[in-house]
């Protein structure tokens, strides 16, 4: 049976609280009721419960403002925990992060994305178990799992909407299942998705920023972020960089479109490309046979970063092409930043990031405006995972519930039974 959500009288109220005192680190009471516009008597009230739940402690006194020195509040960081399971194509990665955000353990383990799906949940849900155990975490205080792969997705119902890694995936009910297994509240979401508020709830951009996502790791994806709420659309499917045409003449895509961006700038496509060059395939060592295409592009990556021509042009073509792709999300978004997230970036983030921006400041319309910087990740190459954790807490904590019980977009989650 899932447990009563943690919150009590007022949701809305107390997410705001909350999300103020996370954004700010420490914070006195007086200074949270001029940042969230409450009276001072409804934010003694909600601090109480706060602190009642354990959600937040006092943290000593701030610095003298001429009268009684304030005493400051701040998150209680292994209050709350949340797991976050990211599926990739050649790997799964689990995280346990705090109520903070901080990775307090991790795993990853191969094998996955050749079983079927109702072999493999299980196994995951077994792995959680396991890490949640060596981590010394009191399952009663962990949240729920935030589940997250590529798209398409349908979030609500918690199904993968993609015949990969295979076909036996397509129309699968993914978070249910894991749910039935982990006797844990599981909610299913893009991986770019994750990782861009992921960085927002890690304080790495301006919270009342306008910025992009681009998710790189077997394969390309995005997602958009407004004043701390991921872009949806109409399906929660938006910002599929990855399938950005660039090449109205070029080979059809499996999603259905011709020329997508990730088949001229994917991992897959660099280590094809590179394959189709004998001198370089040799010189790393290039497995035609193999099918992990992060291990063959991060070979390529270093020999880029080790000054390799031919791999630096294969890598820096790629990058124009996310460069091209950065310039058009940025048009349609207005974005103040770029983030770059993912296993890929992570091996090769210093040349995409110097060529994207370089692309950004020279062809961008709104540059006389006000610049688009790109930045790395500060969660690195599990940025999704970790995103996908910290999904959760803001869906169970920050985010609340409508009196009928159920979480308001752009949080769905599927109950343990």
């Amino acid at each position: 049976m899932a447990r009563s959500p943690v919150w009590a009288s007022r949701p809305k109220t107390r997410g705001v609280v909350l999300d103020v005192i996370r954004a700010a680190r420490s914070i006195s009471r007086v200074e949270l009721a001029t940042a969230t516009g409450l009276t001072g008597a409804t934010i003694s009230e909600v601090v109480r419960e706060l602190l009642g739940d354990g959600l937040v402690v006092e943290a000593g006194r701030g610095a003298p403002t001429g009268g009684k020195p304030r005493t400051m509040v701040q998150l209680n960081p292994p209050a709350r925990y949340g797991v976050g399971v990211q599926l990739e194509r050649n790997a799964c990665v689990i995280v346990v992060v705090d109520l903070a955000g901080r990775p307090v353990a991790r795993t990853s383990f191969h094998g996955v994305s050749s079983m079927p799906p109702e072999q493999a949940l299980p196994l995951v849900a077994s792995r959680v178990d396991a890490l949640l155990t060596t981590a010394g975490v009191d399952r009663e205080k962990v949240l729920g799992v935030g589940l997250v792969s590529y798209g398409p997705q349908d979030r609500g119902t918690g199904v993968l909407l993609t015949p990969q890694p295979t076909e036996e995936w397509y129309d699968y009910p993914v978070a249910p299942r894991l749910a039935e297994s982990l006797g844990l509240p599981v909610l299913l979401d893009n991986d770019a998705a994750a990782a861009a508020i992921g960085e927002y709830w890690m304080g790495a951009v301006d919270p009342h920023s306008t910025y992009g996502c681009f998710y790189m790791a077997t394969g390309i994806g995005g997602g958009v972020v407004v004043a701390g709420e991921v872009y949806r659309g109409s399906s929660s499917n938006s910002a599929e960089i990855g399938h950005i045409s660039i090449d109205v003449n070029g080979d059809e895509c499996p999603c259905g479109n011709v020329g997508c961006l990730e088949n001229y700038a994917g991992p897959s496509a660099l280590v094809r490309q590179a394959l189709a060059m004998p001198d370089l395939a040799r010189r790393l060592a290039l497995d035609p046979a193999a099918d992990d295409f992060l291990t063959e592009f991060a070979r390529i990556a270093a020999a880029a970063n080790a000054g390799d021509p031919e791999a630096r042009e294969l890598v820096e073509r790629s990058a124009r092409y996310l460069g091209h792709a950065a310039v058009t999300v940025s048009v349609l978004f207005d974005l103040d930043a770029i983030v770059l997230a993912g296993q890929s970036f992570a091996v090769a983030g210093s040349i995409y990031q110097f060529v994207i921006q370089q692309e950004l400041d020279r062809r961008l319309f709104a540059r006389k405006a006000h610049p688009v910087r790109v930045v790395p990740a500060v969660n690195g190459s599990d940025a999704a995972a970790i995103g996908g954790a910290i999904l959760v807490l803001q869906s169970e904590l920050i985010l609340g519930r409508s009196e009928d019980g159920t979480r308001p977009v752009p949080a769905v989650a599927v109950e343990a039974p």
